[in-house]
């Protein structure tokens, strides 16, 4: 079954299985203690993170292992906000941020804190001007991800880390989508990833902070790795991971090229295989496994459905799931279409056939999923006036609210107007992107007596 999910984690890479092995003999002791087999264990430590510090690019004493990539990205954001208490309580971030940073920056919020957001452009990337234009005098912190998990669009790490070096703020990076691909942009203050990102084993994260940063260690901490990731480390996965980064980065040119070339392929074939398809992300400036693409008029979890029983493992952004019904953050902040998404990210080593069959299955998949949704009645539909119709979607979920405008925007001539009435927060996100899919005219949302009113113009 080929496995398209690469950015949610890769199945433990070759290098990983060899060393967790090796090490699980060797490195069973307390690194601590001054006997044999502690001397034997803290030099499989030292080693493993002299190894991870070549590959992030900083010094061995600035790196620490943590027990996961989120609890990296929580102790980093703690302690330099502790650290820089002097300075302010001002944290800023970007709106696609991974949820980790957002969950950190909310509870920096509840204790007393105030956080900023930097909105990105349609292609989920912040603009340098932008995020320059954010920073405060009490601005102590700011957080921007390399490259978003969702999309794969690349950041402005370097512009960022720079307008913070002329405003006094340390940049902590999320480097845990492009870790594996090569090193981050020089000027990052603090930076934090994980392992099974990169096929090394989960429970292990990074967290690099440089000398000169302002740092204070949550408490409560202990003497092991800074004070940073208090407790016995998991040395046999501490070990596996600093060898399958260092493998997957020897590889990493050759297979970012060859898989820029699958994902080029599918950027540039679904949108012609499955009308009312939006390719989001930024085109050029991206990583080079992720393609990430909504369709019109289909439910996301059905489609992800669908394609399972074909043999893909994909994954969604989309809003149209059982467990949540609400927008994907990072789609939402963008202002793309959140309903019927999907998530192809590539693992190294996917082959183009895989790739070619299912792009074969995909038309097929998504057109199942939209003759189920259609297959009931419309919506009722009411004159409203000459020129406009009013259609009821109110307890509807996505992509009802949606789906039915498509179905009716036709019934009205060129100048007339379809409003919805929704009750669904997804329509607040999907309506406008439809028009801009669509071309047509979005006039705005008013209040209703029940829900929301959503107003459209045809134009063509």
């Amino acid at each position: 079954m080929p496995y398209f999910d690469a950015a949610s984690t890769l199945p433990p890479h070759p290098v990983a299985r060899e060393a967790l092995l090796a090490a699980w003999d060797e490195g069973w002791a307390d690194p601590s203690r001054l006997y044999r087999e502690g001397r034997r264990a803290r030099m499989l430590l030292d080693a493993a993170r002299e190894s991870a510090a070549e590959q992030v690019g900083c010094r061995p004493d600035e790196l620490s292992f943590t027990t996961s990539g989120t609890r990296a990205v929580h102790t980093g954001i703690a302690g330099a906000l502790a650290g820089r208490r002097r300075a302010g309580r001002h944290l800023l971030v970007s709106a696609v941020e991974h949820s980790a940073v957002l969950h950190a920056a909310a509870a920096h919020e509840r204790a007393g804190g105030t956080v900023g957001e930097v909105a990105p452009d349609r292609h989920g990337r912040i603009g340098p001007g932008d995020w320059a234009a954010a920073l405060r005098p009490d601005t102590a912190l700011a957080c921007l991800q390399s490259a978003n998990h969702e999309t794969g669009t690349e950041q402005p790490v370097a512009e960022a880390a720079e307008a913070g070096r002329a405003a006094g703020v340390p940049l902590l990076v999320d480097a845990a989508q492009s870790l594996p691909w090569g090193p981050v942009p020089e000027g990052w203050s603090l930076l934090a990833a994980s392992a099974h990102k990169w096929g090394g084993p989960g429970g292990v994260g990074l967290l690099a902070v440089r000398k000169g940063v302002r740092f204070a260690a949550p408490e409560p901490s202990d003497e092991r790795e800074s004070g940073r990731s208090p407790g016995f480390p998991g040395l046999p996965e501490v070990v596996a991971a600093a060898a399958s980064l260092r493998a997957v980065r020897a590889g990493a040119a050759a297979e970012a090229a060859r898989l820029r070339r699958l994902t080029e392929l599918l950027r540039a074939t679904v949108p012609q295989l499955v009308p009312d398809c939006e390719v989001v992300g930024d085109p050029v400036r991206r990583l080079p496994h992720i393609v990430t693409f909504s369709c019109l008029y289909a439910d996301g979890e059905a489609l992800l459905h669908a394609l399972d029983r074909e043999g893909f493992a994909v994954n969604s952004g989309s809003s149209c799931t059982s467990s949540t019904l609400t927008p994907s953050h990072v789609l939402r902040a963008m202002g793309v279409l959140s309903g019927g998404n999907v998530r192809v990210s590539l693992p190294p080593g996917t082959r183009e056939e895989d790739v070619r069959r299912f792009l074969a299955v995909l038309p097929g998949a998504v057109r199942g999923v939209r003759d189920q949704l259609t297959a009931g009645a419309p919506a009722p539909a009411v004159p409203d006036g000459a020129d406009g119709l009013v259609i009821d979607t109110l307890g509807e979920r996505c992509p009802v609210p949606v789906t039915e405008l498509g179905r009716v925007i036709g019934r009205v001539p060129v100048g007339g107007t379809v409003t919805v009435l929704s009750d669904d927060e997804v329509a607040s996100l999907d309506i406008p992107a439809w028009c801009h899919l669509r071309d047509h005219e979005y006039l705005g949302a008013e209040p209703a007596a029940r829900g929301t009113a959503y107003r459209v113009r045809r134009t063509s």
